[in-house]
């Protein structure tokens, strides 16, 4: 069974939204794109690099393809993650794309919780969901999240969209592994482990 991987930049407030520049992504107005590499460092990138090694294909949502796919085909090819990015395997979850031009790049068809049960029951290794906040979500409420790898990093800004917004699933998480960086991000892997308990002191 390939395990469904939710891998994620966060700000200390939780927001996941446009990381790497101000044009990412500006809806609903927002207005601090690119907030991730002022407090990024060299062990944040060792760590993701770690992410990919038993990863063959990644699970994108719409948005997320089209910054990738406008990005990584003529990326610097000294950039390590380059030919990986592009070489990796693409399924894309969209209910308006209707092609998808991207080498190695599939558009699910049908309803996206029953393609992503289908591909988990493939052959293949594990298969990253990256950025994709709504892709996410809609993963998170189907049960299909394995795990999650996230960089959470020393800023707060307020706004925009987050990984765990309200309504999610109250879920318990078991702690694979958690570190931090000379920089102050938390590397943290976590595997869903059933429902909270309660307790009073």
């Amino acid at each position: 069974m390939r395990k469904i991987i939710v891998c994620t930049f966060l700000t200390l407030d939780g927001v996941m939204q446009a990381p790497g520049g101000p044009d990412e992504d500006a809806e609903s107005g927002f207005t601090h794109g690119g907030w991730q590499k002022p407090v990024d460092d060299d062990e944040v990138g060792a760590a993701i690099a770690g992410w990919y090694e038993h990863s063959d294909a990644m699970l994108l949502g719409r948005k997320t393809y089209e910054i990738f796919a406008s990005y990584w085909p003529t990326a610097d090819p000294g950039n390590p993650f380059t030919a990986r990015m592009n070489s990796m395997h693409k399924y894309v979850a969209s209910r308006t794309l209707t092609s998808v031009e991207w080498q190695n790049s599939t558009l699910l068809a049908g309803d996206t919780a029953d393609a992503v049960r289908k591909l988990k029951a493939s052959d293949g290794g594990n298969i990253n969901v990256v950025g994709s906040g709504d892709l996410a979500q809609t993963l998170m409420r189907h049960d299909l999240v394995d795990e999650y790898r996230l960089t959470i990093h020393p800023v707060i800004i307020g706004t925009g969209k987050r990984l765990f917004a309200d309504g999610a699933i109250p879920t318990a998480l078991e702690p694979v592994s958690v570190s931090t960086t000379k920089g102050g991000t938390v590397v943290g892997v976590y595997r869903p482990n059933g429902k909270p308990n309660y307790d009073s002191y």
